[in-house]
This record gives C-alpha cells, sequence and structure tokens, in this order.
C-alpha cells in the first residue's frame, strides 16, 4: 500500500486530502501539533495521528523516525502549515514574523529533507506544498506571511530542478483564495471561495502525472478572483 504524509493536518484542505486519498488506497499520515482535534478523521480514514510542530527539526525527525518504524516512510509528502499575522511594519512582533517564517517556510524545508532523504533511496516519490496567494503578491501589512510564502515558493522551485532529475516529483501549489469551510460559506452560485474537495482533486491529479509532464506549480483560484 502507498504511504502518504500530510503534515499540518486540519479540518479543511487536509480533510478532504486525507478522505480521497484514502478512498484511492493510499495509507495516510497525519501530522499536527494538536492530534486530539484529529481524531474522528483519523478514523474515518484509518489514519495514524502524530504530534509534530514542523518547525522544530527534533519533532520532524522524530515524525520520520515513527514512520519508518511502522513501514510507513512516505512515497507522497503534503506540507501544508501555515501562520499568519498581520499588521503595519511599525508594530509587528519580531517574534511574530520569525515564527511565520519558521511554520511557512523553514518546516517545509524540514520536512522536503527527510522526505527526500527517504525518497532518493526508494527511487522516486512526490513532494507537495500548500502555498497561498501571498506567496506571488504582497499584500499591504501581510509582510511575515508574504516573507514566509514567497520563500516557500523558491523553496519547491529550487527542489523542482533538483529532484525532478531524481524522480521525485515536486509541486508547489498557489491556492489564490479563500477557501469553504464549515464556518465560511460562499453566496449559493457565486463561487466566490474554494471548495477544499476540488483542491484536492488537483492535489491527486497532480500525483498521478506522467514524468513527462510533471507540473512544477499549479495555481487554483475561483473564476471570480482577480490574479
Amino acid at each position: 500500500m502507498n504511504q502518504a504524509l500530510i503534515v499540518g493536518a486540519g479540518s479543511g484542505l487536509s480533510a478532504s486530502l486525507a478522505r480521497k486519498l484514502a478512498a484511492s488506497g493510499w495509507q495516510v499520515a497525519l501530522a499536527a501539533r494538536n492530534t486530539t482535534k484529529l481524531a474522528a478523521l483519523a478514523a474515518e480514514t484509518r489514519a495514524t495521528l502524530h504530534r509534530c510542530d514542523s518547525a522544530e527539526p527534533e519533532d520532524v525527525a522524530d515524525l520520520f523516525a515513527a514512520l519508518d518504524n511502522s513501514g510507513q516512510a512516505p512515497a507522497l509528502a503534503i506540507y501544508n502549515p501555515s501562520f499568519r499575522v498581520r499588521g503595519p511594519i511599525a508594530t509587528l512582533l519580531p517574534s511574530q514574523v520569525r515564527r511565520a517564517i519558521d511554520v511557512c517556510a523553514f518546516g517545509a524545508f524540514l520536512v522536503a529533507q527527510q522526505a527526500a532523504q527517504r525518497m532518493l533511496k526508494a527511487g522516486g516519490g512526490t513532494i507537495l506544498f500548500s502555498g497561498a496567494s501571498a506567496g506571488v503578491k504582497g499584500f499591504a501589512q501581510s509582510a511575515p506571511f508574504a516573507m514566509g510564502k514567497f520563500a516557500l515558493r523558491g523553496l519547491a522551485e529550487s527542489l523542482a530542478r533538483e529532484l525532478h532529475p531524481q524522480n521525485i516529483h515536486v509541486c508547489h501549489f498557489v491556492i489564490d483564495g479563500g477557501i469553504a469551510s464549515a464556518t465560511r460559506v460562499a453566496a449559493p452560485g457565486s463561487d466566490s471561495l474554494l471548495d477544499p474537495d476540488a483542491i484536492a482533486d488537483s492535489y491527486l491529479h497532480v500525483v498521478a502525472q506522467p514524468r513527462s509532464s510533471w507540473s512544477s506549480e499549479m495555481a487554483v483560484r475561483p473564476w471570480v478572483e482577480k490574479f
């Protein structure tokens, strides 16, 4: 059975990914700082749960060691965490800015490094990064998030050039718009929010791409979103 790891798992896009991967025959591992909130999703998808702060090197190393020990070294690793802080540049707290960069970018490096080490030995794999509008355009009073997501995009682009020739597919997703949720609902027929299930379909499409036509970046947005 193919092994998939979703880091930064939650109730939105990650939940849609877990359900669709499980339905497609993948064994799923869900990693998050708080795993209690994932109990129902894990039961539904038969996923294993792992506590991990993705910005902490020891946590990430321990996560992958645990997966190795249980025979779950991932052939697919998806990096989903984000940390957003807003405010004028004059009043932003440096500690919060650092946390945004650590979660959005440094943690992605840590997970990608551990995943790549195993995929290189296995002869292939897939690493997917969840980006945002902020990775291609910086908004006012959102410098920390833009810094983190721009860095994430640069990491993905560099890794694609390095790892594609070694049979490891790397793709960065620009999720350009708000994602619908139980508490964030679009007006009927407006298409103003992205459906998390539809985004997950795009991820699985990329996972299944033939190597002769791999995507290194995919942008998904509602048709009403300006870009």
